[in-house]
Formats: structure tokens, sequence, C-alpha cells
């Protein structure tokens, strides 16, 4: 899957958010980034992990990290996302799967015996000079947050 790694650069990506305004790496400069990676707005697991992260968000705030989530989703379906669960951080709309293939997270995936290809639940942890410190590939998604503040 991702052969990204804690030390690498992390990509130079840009998508575009639930609200249609664009985010890139570079504006995150001088602060530490979260980028999470999660297959379906609205499922259980990902409601749970973003809910974690949001519930959180004071402590990543005093920490110097900005969060951003990203999935497959439309536009109107993390807008809605967003809304339900007053998500305090951006949720980029990647239908495109730039952001997500820049960071190598789709790939083959099994569900009750099944392979398909989707969005591996991944979440890079970037340093203020766009340096991967950590790459978290086995999420626990109620306890996500506890994760990277560590």
């Amino acid at each position: 899957m991702t052969t990204l790694k804690a030390g690498d650069k992390a990509p130079n990506f840009s998508g575009t958010d639930q609200d249609g305004k664009m985010h890139k790496l570079a504006d995150y400069a001088g602060k530490k980034l979260v980028v999470f990676f999660y297959p379906k707005a609205s499922t259980p697991g990902c409601t749970a992990e973003a809910c974690d992260l949001r519930d959180n968000f004071e402590r990543f705030k005093a920490n110097n990290y900005e969060l951003l989530g990203v999935s497959a989703d439309s536009q109107k379906a993390q807008a809605k996302f967003k809304d339900k669960y007053e998500f305090p951080f951006p949720l980029l709309a990647d239908e495109d799967k730039a952001v997500i293939n820049a960071f190598g997270v789709w790939g083959p995936k099994k569900f009750m015996g099944k392979e398909y290809d989707g969005i591996h639940r991944t979440t890079f942890v970037i340093n203020e000079n766009g340096i991967i410190d950590e790459v978290i590939e086995k999420v626990k998604t109620k306890e996500h947050a506890a994760q990277i503040l560590k």
C-alpha cells in the first residue's frame, strides 16, 4: 500500500473541501498537519474516528496541529457529514482521487470475503517543514486522537 514513511517529504497536494475552498500543503507551513484518510463519510467507523478527533480538537490546536480529513466523497456528502457532526476541521472532497493517490492510500481491500479497491484508513502526521513524522496505518477509530497526541 502506501510507500510513504516517516522522514519522507509530504506530497505537495491540493484539494477542494466541502465548501469549495482549496487546500494545499503550502497553506500549512509552520504548523503540524494531520491528514486523515477515511473510506466513506457518515459510515460508523469513519464517524467514530472523525468524532474522536473533533472531541480532542482543542488539544490539537494547543499543540499547533491543523486537521484535514480526506475521502472520495462528493462536496455535498462531505458538507452534510461536517454539518451533522459539527467538525471544526475541513473535509476534502477528493472525487478524482488526486490527493488519495498522491499519498498512496488507494488499493485492494477485503471485506466479508470480497475484494475491491478502496481507501485504506491511514493518517499522516506532517511536521512544520512538510516532512512526514508518522504514518498510522492501524487506526483505532474510537481512540485515534490518543494515537496521534502521545
